[in-house]
């Protein structure tokens, strides 16, 4: 991902809208279905999100200590705004959020470069740009069970708790 039109504070702040935009998705998703491992794994994520978004803010006040977080309403930089309708099936959430998570990666990685590499910085955004990856992964698994039994209409609700 081309970063290099936009400064370094919008950067930021696209980052930690997308952090609280990714947060409210995973909310809303786990409170869209029955499933319980689903649920649990969704408010982890949430809680990853949420974690980020604190990272990131106090990097940005690290920078900008003068300056108050204001979020933008529109990300300047080209990141996914995910479709919440209540009507939208949850494995098109879940793909919805997959895209938005391999974005995220991207867009991670490519802020790392904008710092010097081996920095406490560049380190902690390639971990963040790994996790977002290992989110992907979360999701596309659970997209593909979900998908199945959306296909044959099916549900069990402790179908992950073993005996």
């Amino acid at each position: 991902m081309d970063l290099n039109s936009f400064d370094l504070e919008e950067l930021f702040l696209a980052a930690i809208k997308s952090e609280i935009d990714s947060n409210k998705l995973y909310i809303k998703m786990s409170k869209k279905t029955k499933n319980g491992l689903l649920k649990d794994k969704l408010k982890f994520l949430a809680l990853e999100e949420e974690k980020h978004r604190e990272y990131i803010e106090e990097i940005y006040l690290n920078h900008y200590p003068e300056n108050k977080i204001i979020i933008p309403k529109k990300s300047p930089v080209p990141l996914p705004e995910i479709n919440m309708s209540e009507d939208l099936p949850l494995s098109k959430l879940l793909k919805e959020a997959m895209n938005a998570e391999n974005i995220a990666s991207d867009f991670y990685k490519s802020l790392a470069d904008r710092f010097e590499e081996g920095t406490k910085l560049f380190n902690t955004l390639v971990y963040f740009s790994d996790m977002e990856k290992g989110h992907y992964k979360l999701l596309e698994m659970e997209k593909e069970s979900m998908e199945r039994f959306e296909e044959g209409d099916v549900y069990w609700p402790m179908v992950h708790a073993g005996p």
